[in-house]
């Protein structure tokens, strides 16, 4: 009868031992003390094993220390605890301990401690032990073999992994499983793939193991094609419905480009655990579905499974993704109950996900908890400073980091450099360089690209070509960025010779660079270069592209062709603000004011709010116009309507309005209720007010100002001259000329240039220097006569020279624009337009002499100055006179 208790007992406990049912085996354990059964070696075996593997190590040395005898077979059980727990060091420990007593490992022993310096990544002892199994005659035992084989390779011994595994004599499957799990853990997936192939051609059936392992190797290969194979073996071999091959399945599918096939196969999992969920969620964050990442949280969360850190973190990036600050900090507060909140990871996620909300505070409070700061929380915060615009702030914690020498990387460069640039800080970006050439950075390509980039944002336009002519290879985005700040400062024909040498290079340009070469364009009033342009636009297939098709209604508009600029308009794919901004600011400059507030009104229609810009365009379309009840509409709207402060520049526009309407009261009133103190714009908006009007009082005042704001503007003096000129007070036009003089502000020569076959052609007043002078003069002379006989007098009451009246006709006649126009009438086919771009505002003279010109020559004669176009036509100009 006891030897039948006995066994019942050994057969219950080995029982509860793979359950790991710990409270059982308790009640059995005071039955055994009560009943006196517990001295049975055996009994106390089987509990010693059932306390390991349910990790209670007390209870199970407690068994052991009391046992007069302690065999092998408890000290195993306690080793393979230990080490199927993860507790390597205390696994190492109860060996030696074992092996102080004299107990010889046999072919359970040896997995379980081999095992433990895997964990441990202990290949020294793990050598040792080799030896022992070696001497004790263990290593022809597949078990101990398929242990050796993993240690090694766990400790990056991948050679001898693979010579222990080709000297196994009868290799089974979980001899083969070993090596994959080896390869794959260390990124060997080629290596996997072709062990896999022999296995199967050395007839060994492959197990679900086996094959989840395989399908990580797909994964790592990013071979979709492989993994649905093995996808079809999973189902031929009856193995779909388990579990570790359904994760791996939908982590090969989603991570493989095939997002709806790695759904598929997760609906198809009867109970998903964490490992399901989180391949799922992390899939959908990696596709962009960061909506679905969101809905699939929540039915994680319903099913009753709490997200560990991996789910939260791939939930954090879609929070950033989606700026949903209110979801991001439910996660931080879950975070918290977890008691997750410190894993680096995770850190890194929650500055990520608040730097990506506009939260930097809050992401800074992070950073700075963090007891053990790495470079990736570094870059994490910093480039999240950056991309938020809080320059200052990203510059002093690098400087902070550098003293305490956590280090950089080409990462924490670039962030650095774009703050310097935002803060237009050529200094720092000169540092930067310096740091980056001591530190071996000069050859990365994204560090060279910035540093252009940064350079030429900072106006540094040299050292920005040479940085970039230093560049071995110049890729794409080194030209764009070397474009993009020729194009911004005005140096356009640099950029355009960039362009043809990136052509010349065979690289593809993208759609940032044909737009910055049409704002370059835009900026010279290239047309026939802006065609081209928009030629390879449509070449390289960017017409849908948004920027692009901005670029273009910008170019046209600016070049003079409003049509173009509409037709350009009307095939944006998705008009956005600026879109709207750009068309109804090119007909506000072209006279077109009605057309442009009707275009107003229909992107409100369109349900786009306007910004600042569009509102500067919509009042400066009523300024050309002379709209004044319609400009004060909009003016004193702004703020209840869209919710937008009228800005300096907005007041500028709005007493310029005034003041060409002749309302030069209301338009001081204005300036004196202005909130803040008045800028230059709109002290320059009245002074031409008062010029326009002749009235010396308020000239003077705005001058006074203008003089203590920008000295170094000749503007003001020319214009304050032109008010004294315009009622006789000839006395004060010379003392404006002597403070000058004295002052050395030198008055801005006019120019005109125009555009001719690809090449822009300058010309001052009087200007004798191109080929074709005589030519030039001779169509002056021609249309001066053609244009006496139409009645056109010449206005000499605008020359402020002190000089006899012929003297002041011959003057007029040699201006530089009409210089521009006689030049592109003898030098284009007839009927085309003449187009030209003056640095200054067209006299009055010149303004009066072109409507008798484009009628005698029957041709449509675009003057771009410097405050608008105009299109004169049949005798007539766009702007009526008001201008």
């Amino acid at each position: 009868m006891t030897n039948l208790w006995r066994l019942s007992y050994t057969k219950l406990l080995s029982q509860l031992s793979q359950t790991k049912s710990l409270n059982p085996g308790l009640q059995i354990q005071a039955h055994l003390t009560k009943t006196g059964l517990l001295n049975d070696s055996k009994h106390r075996n089987h509990l010693i094993n059932l306390y390991s593997k349910c990790g209670v190590f007390d209870y199970a040395w407690k068994l052991l220390a009391e046992s007069p005898e302690p065999d092998l077979v408890s000290w195993s059980s306690l080793i393979s605890g230990y080490a199927k727990n993860g507790f390597g060091k205390d696994a190492i420990w109860a060996f030696f301990k074992m092996h102080s007593l004299g107990l010889k490992c046999n072919e359970f022993t040896f997995p379980s401690v081999l095992k433990a310096c895997s964990i441990e990544k202990e290949l020294f002892l793990g050598k040792q032990i080799h030896g022992i199994v070696v001497v004790t005659g263990f290593e022809s035992d597949v078990f101990v073999a398929n242990t050796l084989v993993v240690m090694y390779a766990k400790c990056s011994e991948l050679l001898d992994s693979r010579m222990l595994f080709e000297e196994i004599p009868e290799r089974n499957v979980v001899s083969w499983n070993a090596l994959f799990s080896c390869y794959t853990q260390n990124d060997f997936f080629s290596e996997a793939m072709c062990m896999f192939g022999d296995m199967i051609v050395s007839g060994v059936r492959p197990d679900e193991y086996s094959l989840s392992n395989i399908l990580n190797a797909c994964t790592g290969l990013g071979d979709i094609v492989q993994g649905k194979k093995i996808h079809g073996c999973l189902v031929k071999l009856g193995y779909d419905s388990d579990p570790f091959s359904s994760n791996a399945l939908v982590d090969m599918y989603a991570k493989g480009g095939n997002l709806k096939d790695a759904i598929t196969v997760f609906n198809e999992i009867v109970v998903p655990d964490i490992v399901s969920w989180n391949a799922i969620i992390a899939g959908c964050v990696l596709h962009e579905c960061h909506h679905q990442a969101i809905d699939m949280l929540n039915q994680m969360r319903r099913s009753g499974i709490w997200p560990n850190m991996f789910t939260l973190s791939s939930a954090l990036k879609a929070c950033a993704a989606l700026e949903l600050p209110g979801l991001g900090q439910g996660l931080h507060s879950l975070l918290i109950k977890k008691d997750i909140m410190l894993d680096p990871f995770v850190s890194v996620g929650l500055i990520d996900m608040y730097c990506k909300c506009d939260l930097t505070k809050y992401a800074r409070l992070i950073y700075d908890l963090m007891p053990g700061k790495d470079l990736i929380a570094l870059n994490a915060m910093i480039s999240g400073y950056s991309q938020n615009e809080a320059d200052n702030a990203c510059l002093d914690l690098f400087v902070q980091t550098f003293t305490q020498g956590i280090g950089f990387d080409q990462t924490t460069l670039l962030a650095v450099l774009n703050s310097a640039a935002g803060l237009q800080a050529p200094n720092v970006c000169k540092q930067v360089h310096a740091l980056s050439v001591k530190s071996g950075f000069q050859c990365d390509t994204f560090v060279i690209n910035s540093l252009v980039d940064s350079y030429g944002k900072c106006s540094q336009l040299d050292d920005a070509a040479t940085i970039f002519d230093e560049c071995p290879t110049p890729d794409l985005p080194s030209f764009t960025s070397l474009i993009t700040a020729y194009a911004l400062l005005g140096r356009g024909e640099e950029a355009m010779k960039l362009y043809l040498k990136l052509q010349g290079m065979g690289l593809k340009p993208d759609s940032f660079v044909c737009s910055s070469l049409l704002n370059a364009c835009a900026n010279l009033s290239a047309y026939e270069q802006g065609k081209q342009i928009h030629a390879h636009v449509l070449k390289f297939g960017f017409m849908s592209d948004v920027f692009a098709g901005n670029s273009l209604v910008n170019m046209y508009a600016k070049c003079g062709s409003i049509e173009d600029a509409n037709c350009a308009f009307s095939e944006v794919p998705r008009k956005g603000i600026v879109s709207w901004s750009a068309m109804i600011g090119g007909l506000a400059q072209h006279g077109y004011a009605k057309k442009a507030l009707h275009l107003f009104g229909e992107m409100l229609k369109d349900g786009v709010s306007p910004n600042h810009i569009t509102l500067v365009s919509v009042l400066y379309a009523c300024n050309h116009a002379g709209l004044v009840a319609e400009a004060k509409k909009y003016f004193e709207t702004m703020k209840d309507s869209f919710a937008i402060e009228p800005t300096q520049e907005h007041y500028a526009c709005m007493i310029d309005v005034l003041g060409r309407a002749g309302k030069l009261n209301d338009a001081i009133d204005l300036v004196n209720k202005m909130p803040f103190e008045a800028n230059a714009s709109v002290w320059g908006a009245l002074l031409g007010a008062a010029r326009i009007h002749k009235n010396v009082e308020v000239g003077q005042r705005a001058a006074e100002m203008l003089f203590n704001l920008q000295p170094e503007k000749s503007g003001t003096h020319v214009l304050l001259a032109n008010i004294y000129a315009s009622v006789g007070l000839w006395g004060d036009v010379a003392k404006v000329r002597r403070l000058m003089k004295d002052s050395r502000v030198k008055k801005e020569p006019g120019m005109s240039w125009i555009e001719i076959k690809d090449s822009i052609f300058t010309f001052i007043v009087g200007d004798r220097s191109h080929l074709r002078n005589d030519e030039i003069y001779a169509k002056l002379e021609e249309l001066g006569q053609l244009m006496a006989k139409a009645g056109y007098v010449p206005m000499v009451d605008t020359d402020l020279h002190d000089v006899e009246r012929k003297q002041k006709e011959i003057l007029l006649s040699y201006h530089s624009e009409k210089l521009a126009v006689a030049f592109g009438l003898i030098a284009t086919p007839p009927g085309a337009p003449i187009r030209v771009k003056k640095n200054l505002r067209i006299c009055l003279d010149c303004h009066t002499a072109f409507k008798f010109i484009c009628k005698i020559v029957s041709r449509e004669i675009i003057i771009r100055d410097i405050n608008r176009f105009h299109h004169f036509k049949d005798g007539s100009c766009s702007c009526g006179d008001y201008w």
